[in-house]
C-alpha cells in the first residue's frame, strides 16, 4: 500500500515537472493555434507582420527619385493615386513574385485597426499614412471621421491619429477625402468644404481654412478632390450631393443620380499651400463627380476634368494667378445612354476617358481619347461590346494606364470584367487585347518595369450568387480579393485568399520591398507575392 502510494505521488512529481518545465513551450503553441481559427492561408503562411524584401527599399527608394513627381514628396506612394494626372503608374515598385512560375501570395493584417480605411501613403521606407473615417454608411449613426494616421509600414502599429470631423456632432455631410504629401513631408487634407496642413511627423493642425462651395449649398459639397500644380498650388474641385439628398458617404452621389435627382454644379479653386488663402476661384458649368488631374500642356499647366455630360481643360497660370477655361478644347464624349466621365488618364499625346461612371441600364461603357492638340480627334472603343438583356454596366474606377506601354485598362463592375486596350499612339486606335473576368470597383495600378509590368486588380465574389450586383454593393455582402496579371497579355501570375471587402473608391498601393497594401473597413491587409518553391 505504501508503495503504491509512493509511485503514484513520484507519477504525479514527474508530471508537475514536465508540466513546468514544458508549460511555456506548450502554451505558446497552443495560444498561437487559437489565434489561427478564422485565419485565411494566405495570413496563416505569414504567421506575422510582413517586412518584404529589406535589399530592395534603397533600390525602390532610388528609382523612385527619378521619376519626375511635381508638388509632391519624392516617395513610392506620395501621392492620392500616384501624382497629380493620377496615373495607377508605380514603375518603382517591385512584384516579388515570379513572371514566369507559380506563386505564393503571404497577408497579414494591421497590428492596430482603422475605421473606413480609404488612402494610404509611403512617406519614407517604415512611414505610412492613413486616411480614414470617410466612408460612412448612408444612414444612422457614423463612424468618428474623417482621419489621417500615422503607422509602422510594417506592423500597422499606430504612431498618432488626428480626427477632423464627427459627422454626428457636426451634421456635415462626410464623403470621401484624398490623402496627399507635400515635398516638405506635411499633408493637405480637405473635406467638406474646410482644408487643413497637418504636420506629416506629429499630425498637428498647422492651418484651416473654409472654402468657397460656388453654386452649391454649402451642405452638399465635398471637396475630395485635390491635386497639387507643378508649381506648389493646390488646386481643388468639390464633388456635389443631389439636391434633396440627406444621405451619407460618396454612395449618396450615386444613389440619387441614379434615383433621378440633380446635382449642383461643382467649382474650381487654386489655394496657396503654406497659408491656404483661396486664390482664384472658377465656377464649372456641370456637376463633376470625378476627380480632374493636372499635366503639362505646350509649357502651361493643364487641369483636364470630366463632367456629367462633357470633358473639358482649364488652365492655371502660377504668374497671374487665374484659372481659366479653354474654349478651345472640350468634348461631348457619352453616347446616348452613357453617364459621366470618370477621372481623365494623359497617355502619350491624348486624353483618355471612362463612360458609365454613374452606371448605365441602356448602353454599354466604353473607352474615349481624344488628342490633346485637337479634341476633334476623338476615337472610342467598347471593349466589353453591348450590354445583354438584364445587363447592367457600371464603371466608376478612372481607367488606368501603362503609359510606357500604351496600354489603357478599363474595369466595368457590372458586366464582372476588366479590359486590356493597345492605344495607337500615333493614330489614337484602340484595340481591345485581353479580358478577364473581374469584378471590381477600384483603381487599375500597374508596377514594376516596362518589360515585366504587372496589372494589380481586385475581384469580388458575392455571398449570395443570385443578388442584384448593385443591391450587393450597397449593402457590402461580398468578400474580395488581389489579382496580379502580366500588365500587357491578361496572363495570371498570383492571386490572393478572399478577405472582406476593400473600401469602395480605395485602391490597392505598392509599398516598399515588394509589399501592397489593402483597405478595408477594419484597417489593412498587408500582402506580397513569392515564388512558391514547393510547385
Amino acid at each position: 500500500m505504501n508503495s503504491t502510494i509512493i509511485i503514484i505521488a513520484v507519477i504525479l512529481l514527474i508530471v508537475i515537472i514536465a508540466w513546468r518545465l514544458l508549460g511555456t513551450v506548450i502554451q505558446p503553441k497552443v495560444e498561437q493555434r487559437l489565434a489561427q481559427i478564422g485565419l485565411t492561408e494566405n495570413e496563416k503562411a505569414a504567421n506575422g507582420p510582413l517586412a518584404g524584401d529589406v535589399s530592395l527599399y534603397g533600390r525602390e527608394l532610388e528609382a523612385q527619385s527619378q521619376i519626375l513627381t511635381p508638388g509632391y514628396f519624392s516617395s513610392l506612394n506620395g501621392a492620392e493615386n500616384a501624382d497629380s494626372e493620377r496615373s495607377s503608374f508605380f514603375p518603382a515598385a517591385t512584384f516579388t513574385g515570379s513572371f514566369d512560375g507559380p506563386n505564393k501570395v503571404f497577408a497579414w493584417r494591421s497590428e492596430d485597426g482603422y475605421e473606413g480605411c480609404t488612402y494610404i501613403n509611403n512617406r519614407n521606407p517604415g512611414e505610412l499614412y492613413i486616411l480614414g473615417g470617410d466612408f460612412p454608411p448612408l444612414d444612422g449613426v457614423i463612424p468618428s471621421g474623417p482621419y489621417v494616421a500615422k503607422a509602422d509600414a510594417t506592423t500597422g502599429k499606430q504612431i498618432w491619429r488626428t480626427y477632423l470631423d464627427n459627422g454626428n456632432a457636426s451634421d456635415h455631410w462626410i464623403a470621401n477625402a484624398n490623402l496627399n504629401i507635400l515635398p516638405n513631408g506635411n499633408l493637405p487634407i480637405a473635406w467638406g468644404n474646410q482644408i487643413v496642413i497637418l504636420d506629416g511627423d506629429t499630425g498637428r493642425i498647422l492651418k484651416h481654412n473654409y472654402l468657397p462651395t460656388g453654386d452649391c449649398p454649402v451642405e452638399d459639397a465635398n471637396f475630395k478632390h485635390l491635386t497639387i500644380a507643378a508649381d506648389g498650388t493646390l488646386i481643388l474641385k468639390d464633388q456635389t450631393r443631389p439636391t434633396g439628398s440627406k444621405e451619407q458617404g460618396t454612395m449618396a452621389i450615386i444613389k440619387g443620380i441614379q434615383a433621378g435627382m440633380e446635382q449642383p454644379n461643382s467649382i474650381l479653386l487654386a489655394v496657396d499651400q503654406d497659408t491656404l488663402e483661396v486664390i482664384d476661384q472658377l465656377q464649372l458649368p456641370e456637376p463633376c463627380s470625378s476627380p480632374h488631374v493636372i499635366t503639362m500642356f505646350e509649357g502651361k499647366i493643364a487641369i483636364y476634368i470630366g463632367m456629367d455630360k462633357s470633358a473639358r481643360r482649364y488652365f492655371w497660370d502660377p504668374a497671374a494667378k487665374k484659372l481659366s477655361a479653354d474654349e478651345s478644347w472640350q468634348i461631348f464624349p457619352m453616347q446616348e445612354g452613357q453617364t459621366t466621365a470618370t477621372a481623365p488618364t494623359p497617355i502619350g499625346d491624348w486624353i483618355a476617358f471612362q463612360l458609365n461612371g454613374a452606371g448605365s441600364k441602356e448602353c454599354a461603357s466604353s473607352i474615349v481619347v481624344a488628342k490633346q492638340t485637337d479634341p476633334k480627334q476623338m476615337k472610342v472603343v467598347f471593349p466589353f461590346g453591348q450590354l445583354k438583356k438584364g445587363e447592367m454596366s457600371f464603371a466608376p474606377p478612372k481607367c488606368g494606364a501603362d503609359i510606357e506601354n500604351f496600354m489603357i485598362y478599363s474595369a466595368d463592375m457590372g458586366v464582372g470584367k476588366v479590359a486590356g486596350i493597345k492605344l495607337d499612339s500615333a493614330t489614337g486606335g484602340l484595340e481591345t487585347k485581353f479580358i478577364v473576368d473581374n469584378m471590381s470597383t477600384t483603381f487599375q495600378p500597374v508596377i514594376g518595369p516596362k518589360d515585366k509590368r504587372v496589372l494589380v486588380l481586385t475581384n469580388m465574389k458575392k455571398n449570395v450568387a443570385m443578388e442584384p450586383t448593385m443591391a450587393m454593393l450597397m449593402t457590402q455582402n461580398y468578400r474580395e480579393q488581389v489579382v496580379w496579371h502580366d500588365a500587357l497579355t491578361g496572363r495570371k501570375l498570383a492571386e490572393s485568399d478572399f478577405f472582406e471587402p476593400l473600401v469602395i473608391n480605395s485602391l490597392v498601393v505598392p509599398g516598399f520591398g515588394g509589399r501592397c497594401y489593402f483597405p478595408t473597413h477594419k484597417g489593412f491587409i498587408t500582402l506580397q507575392v513569392m515564388p512558391d518553391a514547393g510547385k
